[in-house]
């Protein structure tokens, strides 16, 4: 039986898109998105606010279209659909430190951040699930 692992998001990109050229022809196009979660505390009545951020990457083939990455700019709302994971790391001071990736498989741009007119969406789900595929099979991400 065939399962299913897949997260949908929608929240503001909070930096530019860096696309980064990896091995074998494999293209990084890596940007941070903020989820926020609003609620009012029951015992202050106060407005309270949690950024949870999620660092999602879209896989391309060298010589893809790579438009989106004009579109993926900071403040831009959109919604991207892949499969998360946790990846974690040593930092400097060697403490341990976590994350949460989204390899994308569908990107929406709901309102770019300069322009709230502009929609575009990228359903290249064969390319980027590929890609992510071979990219985690030689290691390279």
């Amino acid at each position: 039986m065939a399962t299913v692992f897949e997260t949908r998001l929608i929240g503001n990109i909070g930096k530019d898109a860096v696309v980064r050229k990896m091995e074998k022809g494999v293209l990084a196009l890596n940007f941070p998105v903020a989820h926020n979660k609003n609620w009012r505390d029951k015992r202050t009545g106060e407005q309270r606010t949690k950024t949870t951020w999620v660092n999602c990457t879209i896989w391309k083939k060298d010589g893809t279209n790579l438009r989106i990455v004009d579109f993926l700019k900071k403040g831009s709302l959109v919604e991207v659909i892949g499969t998360p994971f946790a990846k974690g790391y040593l930092q400097d001071d060697q403490s341990i430190k976590s994350e949460i990736r989204l390899n994308v498989s569908k990107t929406n741009i709901l309102k770019t951040g300069s322009d709230s007119t502009s929609l575009y969406k990228d359903y290249d789900d064969e390319l980027t699930i590929e890609s992510a595929e071979i990219a985690m099979a030689e290691g390279i991400y």
